[in-house]
């Protein structure tokens, strides 16, 4: 095996999944002088038979209103909002306990989009880009710091790679081997909990309409699908302690979709079909720190949420965004300096702190069946309807644009 490569980039960004692929495009269109490489260890296509196709399976992401305002400064939100439903409204609710909380604004308080298709779009528009240079299917065998930034040892099928950065961007995921491998340590919570994800399919209209409804055994999510308000199918995200999920994921697609309507209810008709179900374990991963001199964890890598809020990739999303706008504010200094990627991490410490918190408390509060836990939903639910600057507060919370100094504007 010989060194085919030995080449230097300004900024490299190791990961291409959404986040990665995201943040690429971010900085390509940023700054036209900056080279960025994007590494990803599967093939990343797009070519003609990579093309969404939809799929009643696919998978499914709630864009925020703040993530609909990054795409459309990119100049993607056109294409993309082809297969994209809008979210007019949020309805909240408690299985057995009164009160509840309906979520509005003026414009949509977001949009759900099939991964497919964001993945297609993202990977068409890479090749756009002369300063953007892809590396894929590709693995990092290592990762060291020198003076000027970071030297990766890199393997391309039967070749090695040596590439030098000024900037190393880690967006490996949320089990993030690189993460590890420079020593930097994560906070785990196991909430001992599964999601179960599915598309179900409804006797009835969703009318854009998106579900978060919380029961004695976990929270559960129905977000609209099909690309109009008269569409009649959902992506189920429902939360179930670890034992019970693996039970019901067994189950009968007639014994799953009677379950599911119990605890649901009819809001949306009869659920009369339910896709292929998957699952996977649920934990909140906070990595220690999430900038070195030369270095910054991005994603999953930096921060994976419990799904409950649906807010992991948009607060993401927002991290790439405040992170290229320090760049291009220091972009007369070296790239990469510890104090610029501080200036990062400070503007978006309450964003995160918050929307982490957010997430956390209420998967903890809306598992709990005790009386106490109850009562505190109930007032809760209560004082949204009554006390307008809470729900206000909740909305923007919800929309992806609360993020105190941070804030980022249409």
């Amino acid at each position: 095996m010989t060194v085919e490569l030995k080449q230097y980039f300004d900024i490299i960004i190791v990961g291409g999944g959404m986040v990665g692929a995201s943040l690429a495009i971010l900085l390509a269109q940023a700054n036209k002088q900056w080279s960025i490489a994007l590494i990803e260890s599967q093939v990343l296509s797009s070519d003609d038979d990579a093309h969404y196709q939809p799929n009643f399976d696919a998978r499914s992401t709630a864009l925020s209103r703040g993530s609909i305002d990054i795409f459309q400064q990119l100049g993607l939100w056109q294409t993309l909002q082809e297969h994209t439903t809008d979210i007019s409204r949020v309805h909240i609710s408690d299985k057995g306990h009164l009160g509840g909380a309906l979520i509005e604004a003026d414009k949509p308080v977001g949009a759900v989009i099939e991964n497919a298709w964001l993945g297609s779009v993202l990977l068409q528009q890479l090749p756009c880009y002369f300063n953007l240079t892809v590396i894929a299917p590709a693995q990092v065998e290592s990762l060291q710091p020198q003076k000027d930034g970071y030297q990766l040892s890199v393997k391309r099928g039967d070749e090695a790679l040596l590439l030098t950065t000024s900037l190393c961007l880690i967006c490996d995921g949320a089990e993030s081997r690189l993460r590890h491998a420079v020593g930097i340590e994560a906070d785990r919570v196991d909430y001992q909990q599964q999601a179960i994800i599915a598309n179900v399919e409804l006797s009835q209209a969703h009318q854009g309409v998106a579900y978060e409804r919380f029961t004695n055994s976990g929270p559960m999510a129905l977000l609209p699908l099909g690309e109009s308000h008269n569409a009649r199918h959902a992506a189920l995200v429902w939360t179930l302690p670890t034992e019970q999920a693996a039970q019901v994921i067994r189950l009968a697609d007639a014994d799953f979709l009677a379950q599911l309507q119990q605890l649901f209810g009819h809001r949306l008709g009869r659920l009369v079909k339910v896709g292929q179900r998957h699952s996977y374990p649920l934990q909140l991963i906070i990595a220690r720190e999430q900038v070195r001199t030369h270095l910054a964890l991005m994603g999953n890598a930096a921060h994976f949420l419990h799904p409950v809020a649906g807010q992991g990739f948009n607060l993401a999303l927002r991290d790439c965004a405040i992170l290229v706008d320090e760049l291009l504010m220091a972009q007369n200094q070296p790239l990469g300096q510890l104090p610029m990627l501080q200036r990062y991490q400070q503007r978006q410490n309450f964003d995160q702190k918050a929307t982490i918190g957010f997430s956390h408390a209420i998967s903890q509060i809306f598992t709990n069946s005790s009386l106490p836990f109850a009562a505190l939903r109930a007032l809760g639910f209560i004082g949204l309807e009554c006390v307008p600057p809470a729900k206000q507060a909740l909305a923007e919370q919800t929309m992806g644009t609360f993020s105190g100094n941070a804030r980022l504007q249409p």
